[in-house]
């Protein structure tokens, strides 16, 4: 099965797996899985640590080890993920990265890895 990160999980994936939950460690330990790393989420955090938010050196050396390894793959935002972002209520939860994140696992069909109740109230599957 293919599972999309959110941001927040990759992270934890990579410096903090002790946040993550138990049921999440073991997909992301399982090669049943095709784990997925957003582009969307690669920029957000580049923006980040560039604003001093987000304390996480070698952004580009992490994820260029995870592909090797064969960790995870990216996924690319697709035109289609921007035009999906039209079904998407407004709602209270205006954050763009996450909006995208969302639309993208509503296109593609996949559960999100994330810890974030607001993505419970999207079409979307939240596994934490």
């Amino acid at each position: 099965m293919n599972y999309l990160f959110d941001t927040h999980a990759y992270i934890w994936f990579e410096s903090q797996r002790e946040k993550l939950s138990p049921r999440v460690t073991q997909i992301c330990e399982s090669n049943e899985h095709v784990l997925y790393l957003s582009t969307a989420s690669v920029w957000e955090m580049q923006i980040k640590i560039q604003l001093g938010k987000l304390d996480f050196p070698h952004l580009q050396a992490k994820i260029a080890n995870q592909l090797a390894l064969r960790q995870f793959k990216i996924l690319p935002i697709k035109l289609l993920h921007i035009y999906t972002l039209a079904r998407l209520p407004l709602g209270d939860h205006r954050d763009p990265f996450d909006r995208l994140l969302v639309a993208q696992a509503l296109h593609e069909n996949w559960p999100v890895l994330t810890s974030d109740p607001r993505f419970t109230q999207y079409s979307i599957t939240a596994v934490w």
